[in-house]
């Protein structure tokens, strides 16, 4: 029978993935070339991991101890890179991958931060962090507005996943239900947004 661990981690390659193909397709549609959408996605995937372990002081990072996601990232842009077009039809399957990724990496991040002993803030933002942060630095390096930054239910429905996380361990309910539960959340919400047009609402301008 496969572990909750094993599924967990399969997520985890699935969303890094994910999560590659998006930052290398921003990169082919601002025109860079081969180097550049192979770092763009490359951060995407890993770039929210690197900072929450770069703030845990867990060196090296995760992706240098287990080369895998480097390489599953490397590969992921390159073939983002030679078939644009391919990825571009598919992009509300490639938005519903994304949050597939997003839930994962946020219990992943959190669960990490709580390992740490964290605070209810700490674990939140970490779980958050992960999830989002190759995100912001994929679209700072492609000069976009960050999309965590926009009315999109993307980050939020991370911190909601993040604070059930935080209960539930509080609440000594068991690890395999807690990263199901709060992981489904995450995913739920965002999968709801995307499909539903919801957006969080905007400040009048002064």
């Amino acid at each position: 029978m496969t572990s909750q661990s094993e599924i967990i981690y399969t997520l985890d390659l699935l969303g890094t993935v994910a999560f590659a193909a998006s930052g290398a397709l921003a990169g082919v549609r601002r025109g860079m070339d081969l180097l550049g959408v192979v770092v763009l996605g490359i951060v995407t995937a890993t770039g929210g991991g690197v900072v929450r372990d770069l703030l845990l002081s867990d060196t090296p990072p995760f992706c240098f101890k287990n080369e895998l996601y480097l390489y599953l990232a490397l590969a992921a842009s390159v073939v983002v890179f030679l078939t644009p077009r391919s990825f571009e039809r598919m992009n509300r399957a490639m938005l519903l991958l994304d949050a597939l990724g997003l839930g994962t990496f946020l219990v992943i991040g959190t669960s990490k931060a709580l390992n740490y002993h964290l605070g209810f803030m700490g674990a939140v933002i970490m779980g958050v962090m992960t999830a989002t942060c190759g995100g912001l630095i994929r679209d700072t390096l492609s000069n976009e507005i960050p999309l965590i930054l926009q009315r999109e239910i993307y980050a939020s429905a991370c911190a909601v996943g993040g604070a059930l996380f935080y209960l539930l361990y509080r609440l000594e309910v068991p690890s395999e239900i807690n990263l199901t539960v709060s992981a489904a959340t995450v995913i739920t919400i965002r999968c709801a947004a995307i499909l539903k047009g919801w957006q969080l609402p905007r400040g009048k301008a002064l």
